[in-house]
């Protein structure tokens, strides 16, 4: 087998494995979410940390560990990841999958301008008119609705920054060294939550639903970490323009999910944020191509500001 069909198979396993979680959270949903997350990020540091014993890789877990600057960074990637499954869960467990969804789909567009605006890197005019269109539906969408879409947004703009700080970090730390690190850190968060939690109630309920609700909770942690392993072995198989065109299968999915599967309502003022976000990747996408497809000028980059389209999904 090729080594591309290779990086389609993982790549698309991992985005059909993350546009899959809205269904996974849902056997979650008697747990409140704020307890539900804390058990997601500890059960997934126990993932990590056996997989890291078993395939003896501590030693590049210990090098960002005794560096101040890179677990300085690391420290800021996890809260920012910690913020992203937070909100994710929060957004399924209380029906608003397609908002999730929503979040998803303008992420690309979030990265584009975290990349101009830190990277200091150069959009086109079409790039330009993509995030314009997005920008004008969503606030259009969220005026007409009555309510600013905070799930939408924060999931596109805790993630964006998320990819904006690991690349800032090093784009050589693989998957796994990289959520181990994060969940270490996470798992303090966590904790802290967990304690919040019982101070403010007296008990800790996640436990209490029988096993229905009991076996995903514990689980939550290897389905968390088994796409972004996925998703990094199709990274270094395809190109990086590949992997983004793939990505969109997730919110695909889980606006197919909230909407067919579990009936959430769409408004005339949902649609037009919806379709706004999906002219806007269409006008994106064509860019894209038809940039692959000129010849680069002498020096110039062929495919400029592609790398910052490909991110990893949240949730």
């Amino acid at each position: 087998m090729s080594n591309r069909r290779l990086g389609f198979i993982y790549g698309i396993a991992a985005y059909l494995c993350w546009g899959a979680f809205p269904l996974f959270f849902m056997l979650l949903a008697a747990v409140d979410p704020f307890e539900a997350v804390p058990w997601r990020v500890i059960t997934a540091l126990g993932f990590c940390l056996i997989v890291v014993t078993v395939i003896r890789s501590w030693a590049p877990v210990m090098q960002i560990m005794r560096s101040p600057r890179m677990f300085g960074w690391f420290a800021l990637s996890s809260v920012l990841l910690y913020i992203n499954w937070q909100l994710f869960v929060f957004g399924v467990v209380t029906g608003h999958i397609i908002e999730t969804a929503l979040g998803y789909f303008i992420n690309p567009l979030v990265t584009i301008l975290i990349g101009v605006f830190v990277r200091k890197e150069r959009l086109s005019r079409a790039q330009w008119l993509a995030v314009g269109i997005a920008a004008a539906g969503v606030l259009i969408s969220a005026i007409a609705y009555g309510q600013f879409p905070f799930i939408a947004l924060g999931l596109a703009f805790s993630f964006g920054l998320y990819g904006a700080v690991r690349k800032q970090i090093s784009e050589d730390v693989d998957a796994l060294t990289g959520l181990t690190v994060e969940t270490i850190v996470g798992a303090v968060i966590a904790l802290a939550q967990l304690g919040l939690i019982f101070a403010l109630t007296g008990g800790l309920g996640a436990f209490d639903h029988g096993t229905a609700v009991t076996i995903p909770l514990l689980l939550s942690g290897v389905v968390t970490a088994i796409p972004l392993l996925l998703f990094a072995a199709g990274n270094r198989r395809l190109p990086l323009t590949y992997m983004g065109f793939i990505q969109f299968f997730t919110p695909v999915l889980s606006f197919l999910t909230g909407y067919f599967i579990f009936n959430e309502p769409m408004s005339a003022a949902r649609w037009i944020g919806f379709v706004s976000v999906w002219i806007a990747l269409i006008v994106l996408i064509w860019d894209m191509i038809a940039r692959m497809r000129r010849k680069p000028s002498p020096g110039e980059d062929p495919h400029p500001g592609t790398d910052q389209i490909v991110v990893q999904t949240g949730g």
